[in-house]
């Protein structure tokens, strides 16, 4: 079991940048993807960028481009690099660690982004 914590999260505008982080609770090293998710109000919570071990990134095309998956191995630790902003990415963000065949699936408890003017 891993622990996952997001930080990060906030209030901007329109055009502006935000990062999050994603802090485990053990050595990521290991793990085959680490993802990040959001939730908007009355959506499904769809995939936003993965990042599979061996380097390899997937991004939802609403956010390629202006969004960047990147992840710290020594320091257990994922993050999502947000600019160019814009109202419809307001959503709860989660991190998440998954097994190649899901049969590991652990989630963090989400951080609120808000984008508005």
């Amino acid at each position: 079991q891993v622990q996952l914590v997001e930080s990060g999260g906030g209030f901007v505008q329109p055009g502006g940048s935000l990062r999050l982080s994603c802090a485990a609770s053990r050595n990521i090293f290991a793990i085959y993807a680490m993802n990040w998710y959001r939730q908007a109000p009355g959506n499904q919570r769809e995939l936003v960028a993965a990042l599979i071990r061996g380097g390899i990134t997937n991004y939802a095309d609403s956010v390629k481009g202006r969004f960047t998956i990147s992840r710290d191995n020594a320091k257990n630790m994922v993050f999502l690099q947000m600019n160019s902003l814009k109202p419809e990415d307001t959503a709860v963000y989660y991190c998440n660690a998954a097994g190649a065949d899901r049969e590991y699936d652990w989630w963090g408890q989400g951080t609120q982004v808000t984008v508005s003017s």
